[in-house]
């Protein structure tokens, strides 16, 4: 790929993160919330002509329900984007909101745009996982020799398994890795760290 520009990020943002099911958001909608965040970044570039936002980059791993059809375009209308600002829905699994920062990236970079919009969005609470009515087909699965050079369908324990045989990490230590991580991750929230990247949402909890 031939580079005409560089890609900067400017501004970014999040919401806070909820537990599936019985978290705060398991009553609002993905798109509800993916409209806040892209308002929330956009008001952090006051300077930006909203006009000059070429497209919406939005990564879904399971764009179904209540956030199907073109996520991003509905929440691009939902956030009061111009017109004029397109939207695009990727969907590469656990690497789609990754996948739509390097969209986005690229398209600036062999100048196609100026200015970008990358995300993600997810409700695990409102779309289960694979969906709500899954139905691979059995072609997929007729070889049973080389069903795991597809990457299709194939779940995180499974992925563990790879990872445990192929560079030989133990359970063990698999397991201390995810305590270490969340032990970080809750010592980062108490301490504040987390606070300029997050945009807060107000919701009406159940009483």
């Amino acid at each position: 790929m031939k580079q005409v520009q560089d890609a900067y990020i400017v501004a970014a943002t999040r919401t806070p993160i909820g537990r599936s099911h019985k978290g705060f958001f398991k009553h609002t909608r993905p798109d509800t919330l993916l409209a806040h965040a892209l308002r929330a970044v956009v008001a952090q570039a006051p300077s930006l002509d909203p006009d000059a936002i070429e497209d919406v980059v939005a990564g879904c791993a399971i764009p179904e329900a209540q956030q199907g059809l073109n996520v991003a375009r509905v929440a691009a209308v939902l956030a009061g984007l111009p017109k004029s600002v397109g939207g695009i829905t990727v969907n590469r699994f656990c690497a789609s909101g990754l996948s739509a920062v390097q969209m986005a990236a690229d398209r600036i970079r062999v100048g196609e745009a100026d200015v970008m919009i990358a995300a993600g969005v997810e409700s695990m609470s409102m779309v289960p996982m694979m969906g709500n009515h899954p139905s691979l087909s059995p072609e997929i699965f007729r070889n049973t020799d080389q069903i795991d050079d597809y990457g299709i369908a194939y779940g995180m324990g499974l992925t563990a398994e790879k990872v445990a045989q192929q560079w030989r990490v133990s359970r063990e230590d698999q397991d201390a890795f995810a305590l270490q991580s969340h032990q970080r991750a809750m010592a980062a929230m108490a301490d504040g760290s987390f606070v300029n990247e997050i945009t807060p949402v107000d919701v009406e909890c159940d009483t």
